[in-house]
């Protein structure tokens, strides 16, 4: 059997999975509501997986594959959905694994962000983190923050990205979007432009290395309002991890330019349901107080675990307070929601303190 592109998509969509991965010797398979389910019975041949990526990519995405070995991109199928897309060779072999995008550009309350967060990126300037594994969920949180300040404010927006994955369309703003490799060559390059673009908050898609961490923090300090993302979880490890990019000679300066202009630091997972349909999101959330602008500039950064604990007045929460929660109210399994946890041993520890029910039963005394 000749597996088809169109199909796999549609398969993708109907069954309301997330990615799509197609690697020789193996069917195609779908990942369907955070577990892998196979597409067919069949496996792909290198023929197969030629020709189902020559189907999508472009002549220059196909040459990049040959000289580097791989290739990103995003497309749109049909008028039902955007995919990003990430080619790659293994084995000597073609494999493609494709994200899908939906259309429809969710609200905060249909992700479940804290309402909390629309007065914190509703700010002149300073920078606002979105942190988490891949596959977490945060350009989809992201978009829905963008779409709303674009309802509710007259601004320029400028999105830097590679690839642009969630289109936007001008509403009360203007959005500028920029694909890195397409539009522009390099985040940091688009950051150092896009000040010139009369911009009133700008979007870094992925702040990967020194030089683009270094622009948007710049660029927050110079009046702008900067979204940008990494792959940490929690504020602790991300305000290490920018600071831990730098030479120790430059560390103690880019403590105090973090104290002076992080405004907020929102971490996600997604948590299989118990039902076993579809995933929902528990985030933590740190807004920079006083006392955390001390604690970055004083490198008692292992300190803000506390300050979140008790900074729920203003509108605060730890990533494992909203996993317990999450779990209390029966939407999530223990044992998944244990091994998203940051502290599972205090998780764990949390949850028979409340009386909830423990899979693993009771503990030695």
């Amino acid at each position: 059997m000749a597996y088809e592109m169109v199909s796999l998509l549609r398969m993708l969509i109907d069954r309301e999975g997330s990615d799509l991965h197609l690697a020789v010797d193996n069917p195609p398979v779908g990942r369907v509501h955070g577990h892998l389910q196979f597409f067919g019975d069949d496996i792909l041949t290198p023929d197969d997986t030629e020709r189902l990526m020559k189907s999508i990519a472009s002549v220059d995405n196909q040459q990049e594959l040959q000289e580097v070995g791989g290739a990103d991109f995003g497309f749109a199928f049909e008028d039902v959905a955007r995919f990003r897309v990430s080619l790659f060779k293994q084995r000597g072999n073609v494999g493609l694994v494709l994200r899908l995008i939906p259309r429809k550009i969710m609200t905060f309350e249909e992700i479940g962000l804290p309402p909390s967060l629309k007065t914190v990126i509703n700010q002149p300037r300073g920078l606002i983190l979105v942190t988490g594994p891949t596959g977490s969920g945060k350009t989809t949180s992201l978009a829905t923050m963008l779409d709303w300040l674009n309802t509710e404010f007259d601004h320029h927006i400028i999105t830097i990205e590679d690839p642009i994955e969630y289109y936007h369309t001008h509403k009360k703003s203007i959005i500028t979007q920029r694909e890195v490799g397409v539009d522009v060559p390099t985040f940091a390059e688009a950051l150092r432009r896009a000040l010139r673009q009369d911009p009133d908050v700008i979007l870094v898609g992925e702040m990967r290395d020194l030089e683009t961490i270094t622009a948007a923090v710049t660029a927050a300090e110079t009046g702008h309002l900067v979204f940008g993302t990494l792959h940490t979880t929690g504020a602790v490890r991300t305000i290490d991890r920018i600071v831990d990019a730098f030479p120790t000679n430059q560390q103690e300066q880019i403590r105090t330019q973090l104290a002076g202009n992080l405004k907020s630091v929102i971490s996600q997972t997604l948590v299989p349901k118990k039902s076993g349909f579809g995933r929902v999101a528990a985030f933590e959330v740190m807004i920079t107080t006083p006392a955390i602008q001390n604690l970055i500039r004083e490198n008692k950064s292992f300190r803000i675990t506390s300050a979140i604990q008790t900074g729920h007045k203003y509108g605060m929460n730890l990533l494992d307070e909203h996993l317990l929660a999450l779990y209390r109210k029966g939407i999530v399994k223990y044992e998944d929601a244990l091994g998203r946890a940051q502290m599972a041993d205090e998780f764990a520890a949390n949850a028979r303190n409340m009386g909830m029910e423990d899979p693993q039963g009771p503990q030695p005394k």
